[in-house]
């Protein structure tokens, strides 16, 4: 997540070194830490226990658990936190969240061993945190 921030302040919104806010970065740092890796790192270990194996049907079945059991709980939290952190608007986050992870997860549970799903997801997240940080800093 900080790494996200970083290439939205960097790359996208050009503030150089000078400019960077250091303490916006740390926010996301400490949010992927402290929160979303620990969480969704568990959640694929038990996900793993409840639906073994990776064949097609078997990620079928997970991206489903995660997306109608999982996301909406786990995006219930997340969102209102980075909204609150990042002064955005959790409908305009969830519309698309929608649209993207659906997709990523299906290739993840199909075509990703367990060990590697959390470093696949996270740097799907980096594009998506640079888009989010960029988002929340627009004047």
């Amino acid at each position: 997540m900080g790494l996200g921030d970083m290439i939205s302040q960097q790359l996208v919104e050009r503030r150089g070194l000078r400019e960077h806010h250091t303490g916006r970065t740390l926010t996301m740092v400490s949010l992927g830490c402290g929160f979303v890796g620990p969480v969704v790192g568990g959640w694929y270990r038990v996900l793993d226990r409840l639906i073994p194996g990776t064949t097609k049907v078997d990620a079928l079945k997970k991206m489903l658990l995660d997306q109608g059991g999982f996301a909406p709980c786990f995006l219930g939290c997340f969102l209102p936190l980075v909204g609150t952190l990042n002064g955005l608007s959790a409908q305009d986050n969830w519309a698309k969240l929608q649209r993207l992870w659906p997709t990523v997860q299906l290739a993840n549970f199909y075509l990703v061993p367990l060990h590697y799903r959390l470093a696949v997801v996270q740097g799907v997240a980096v594009v998506w945190n640079s888009y989010l940080c960029w988002k929340a800093h627009q004047p």
